[in-house]
């Protein structure tokens, strides 16, 4: 009897924020292990179609680096990164596009539409929803790295007023004519703060902002941007977790309510975050 006790206990302390964030967008940046264990995957979906079933409006901007890394090394390419993005010449850039816009876009789709919901599978070049230029990393010309320039969300709109679920692949077009690859942390913060979300969540493969980096129990449950700006200043964040919070900051400042950084290695880690009290990653909001 206990056990349906606590499942009871779990639905109440669930119910004040389902009804809080009904009718709200959330913009979900899925990515890391997430993608790459077959449990994760089903979990983070499940988490995801849920949100929809109670009234949410989930739009999912996604990544897929491991699975170009082994399309790239199927035809002899070795990856090439510099701090930390894809060095893109035009053969890596169709390789780019043929793995994140056909095979991990349609397969999110599919398996969102297998549980009983519309999904559509969009690229950031379809409707304009992205326009790029080329980006330079530190000087360099590393090919076709973009940097975003404008944002149109008219497309994702029409998809959520039709109850569809955009699944969206992080390429973009130039006003040069060319394709260009961009990061997805950048693409879902622009994107989220187009539509003014109520949340912008990346998912990750860590368990969210530490303040000790040598302690994983010193996680920050919440902080404002500025605070966050003064960890950046005083190196409690450091390194290869910059960028990431910047993308949280850049997301906050152009419109995003809440920003989160979730364990995607942990099951259902999206409901645990948006529908219990304490939370399990590193939330960032407005001063």
């Amino acid at each position: 009897m206990q056990k349906y006790i606590d499942k009871t206990k779990i639905l109440i302390e669930a119910l004040p924020y389902i009804k809080c964030f009904s009718g709200k967008t959330v913009v979900i940046k899925y990515g890391g292990s997430a993608m790459l264990s077959d449990e994760l995957k089903k979990s983070v979906l499940q988490d995801i179609v849920l949100m929809k079933l109670v009234g949410m409006s989930p739009v999912i901007v996604h990544g897929g680096g491991a699975e170009i890394n082994k399309m790239l090394k199927q035809i002899d390419k070795q990856p090439e990164f510099i701090n930390g993005l894809r060095v893109t010449d035009e053969e890596t850039m169709e390789v780019v596009e043929m793995v994140l816009s056909g095979k991990i876009n349609k397969d999110i789709v599919m398996n969102i539409q297998s549980q009983g919901f519309n999904a559509a599978g969009i690229s950031g070049k379809d409707g304009n929803i992205l326009k790029a230029r080329k980006k330079l990393i530190d000087g360099q010309d590393a090919g076709f790295i973009g940097e975003i320039v404008e944002v149109d969300t008219n497309l994702i709109k029409i998809l959520i007023q039709n109850d569809f679920i955009p699944v969206i692949a992080p390429t973009a077009a130039g006003k040069d004519g060319h394709t260009y690859n961009i990061n997805a942390d950048y693409a879902a913060s622009a994107i989220a703060g187009a539509l003014e979300a109520e949340k912008l969540v990346f998912l990750t493969d860590i368990s969210g902002v530490l303040r000790n980096i040598n302690d994983s129990n010193s996680i920050i449950s919440s902080m404002t941007v500025s605070e966050t700006k003064k960890l950046i200043k005083d190196g409690v964040i450091s390194g290869g977790m910059i960028p990431k919070v910047d993308c949280c900051i850049e997301g906050v400042e152009k419109g995003v309510k809440t920003v989160h950084i979730l364990d995607g290695r942990i099951e259902h880690s999206l409901l645990l975050e948006i529908f219990t009290d304490t939370g399990i990653g590193t939330m960032i909001n407005r001063d």
